[in-house]
């Protein structure tokens, strides 16, 4: 059981006597890494962290309406942390505080602890896996395998009345592979994560994971480069969602919006933005996800939230100061790292709903053009919607079918201008997932997609 549970509450108030908005954060996580490269333990990695965030929200004629004030402390002593809100708000702080309930508490669902498998366990699997796909896979010439684990207990509270406490438990296991032939380096990616513990492991086999992407990089030495130039492209459900978060995702989080980083959707509320079969939706509450929560870091209950529905821009993804400043209640996407970092506007499983076409078809239709089944990093600048990303597996497609695998392709465009351009949703969904960063802080995501089908994207690659 987490420390959390044995505070006071009565100890924390006198931090929130303030007519300004106040908020408490209190944090304790537990997590182990292992990183395995080269045929050996490279790293591993093991502790806790426990501290305070405090953070007061003052209105202000700022172009974000409010001038913060936060804080942290390591360790959860009230004393200390009362003497910084005594630093952050100095004569604002006092009067009679109101008393704290216990917190309203939401624990996810574990089968088994991952604390509770041997470290012993957990390097054997690295060690097996990589002598595997070695013995496998002989133009092999680097294998990097992670595996990290984390336990994360947060309180919440705020001069409101908000009292919330949720525990998360998260696993996760990576593989990349690079493989080599006559000078050229191709390499493939696997991930497996998400809201569960060492179950996860049991469920989905890491050989098959790993042995993936070991053949997706030994496939791609023996494929051409892909051609380069404008051409329909088709993204299977398996690619994930890479591309609605970098193109679309970033760009509807309210803070871009308000600060003018995202012009493209600023005063679109209520405007077509997408065909109108198309639905973009977020929504923490999804079970077993990596991104997602019953509460965000400001303790708002967590809520699907669709941004875009039918074609039409409904909301943005906000927190408490965005959406004060535009004049209705946060809708639950306020997220942190921890508690040395203050709360921001985020994204947590974000999809493009299915359609109803046949993905089968879909390829069937395409005469001429790329399809990509696995999709690698990427990037957007919010301010342009510009995007590009890798290609981690694709083909080129003549007459719906699959022609030959290609290698070194990118898709690059404008979110905004893709967005609209789609004509086709299958009726299927893939998930991928990462750790986002923004502002410097890295959280939890999974993204998710149908099969879609892009009339004229520009694709990086060979030019004939």
């Amino acid at each position: 059981m987490s420390r959390l549970l044995q505070l006071r509450p009565d100890d924390w108030a006198p931090l929130l006597s303030t007519e300004d908005y106040a908020e408490a954060y209190l944090e304790e996580s537990w997590g182990t890494s292992l990183h395995f490269e080269d045929s050996r333990t490279e790293e591993i990695a093991s502790g806790a962290d426990v501290g305070a965030g405090l953070r007061y929200l003052r209105r202000s004629s700022g172009p974000s309406g409010f001038e913060t004030r936060h804080g942290s402390q390591n360790g959860l002593d009230p004393a200390a942390a009362l003497q910084l809100a005594k630093r952050l708000q100095g004569p604002a702080l006092g009067g009679r505080a109101k008393p704290l309930a216990a917190p309203a508490r939401a624990v996810h669902p574990v089968t088994i602890r991952p604390e509770e498998i041997g470290l012993e366990v957990k390097t054997k699997l690295l060690e097996d896996v990589d002598r595997a796909l070695r013995s496998e896979f002989p133009l092999i010439r680097q294998v990097s395998l992670t595996y990290a684990e984390r336990r994360k207990a947060f309180w919440v509270f705020t001069n409101d009345g908000g009292s919330r406490y949720e525990e998360r438990v998260a696993t996760l296991f990576v593989a990349d592979v690079t493989a080599e032939k006559d000078g050229i380096l191709q390499t493939g990616h696997e991930v497996l994560g998400g809201m569960k513990g060492w179950e996860l492991i049991q469920e989905h086999d890491p050989f098959r994971l790993a042995r993936g992407a070991a053949s997706r990089a030994v496939a791609k030495l023996e494929a051409p480069a892909a051609k380069a130039g404008e051409m329909p492209v088709v993204l299977a459900a398996s690619a994930g969602g890479t591309f609605v978060h970098e193109a679309i995702g970033h760009s509807l989080e309210a803070d871009h919006v308000q600060e003018g980083t995202s012009p493209a959707y600023v005063g679109k509320v209520g405007k077509v933005v997408a065909p109108e079969n198309l639905s973009i939706i977020d929504d923490p509450t999804l079970p077993f996800q990596r991104g997602s929560f019953v509460v965000d870091d400001e303790g708002t209950p967590a809520r699907p939230t669709a941004v875009v529905q039918n074609g039409v821009l409904r909301e943005y993804l906000h927190d408490r100061i965005t959406a004060t400043k535009d004049g209705h209640a946060p809708n639950g996407h306020a997220r942190r790292e921890s508690f040395r970092h203050r709360p921001i506007p985020r994204m947590s499983n974000l999809y493009i709903a299915p359609g109803s076409d046949d993905p089968a078809k879909i390829l069937a239709e395409l005469d001429r053009g790329l399809y990509v089944t696995r999709m690698g990093g990427g990037q957007v600048n919010t301010a342009t919607g510009e995007f590009v990303f890798e290609v981690d597996e694709g083909f080129w497609v003549e007459g719906g079918k699959l022609k030959h695998r290609v290698r070194d392709a990118n898709l690059l465009g404008v979110g905004p201008e893709t967005l609209k351009s789609i004509d086709r949703l299958g009726w299927d969904i893939g998930w991928g997932i990462g750790t986002c960063g923004k502002d410097g802080q890295g959280v939890p995501v999974s993204d998710g997609q149908p099969t879609l089908r892009i009339p004229r994207m520009l694709v990086g690659g060979r030019h004939d």
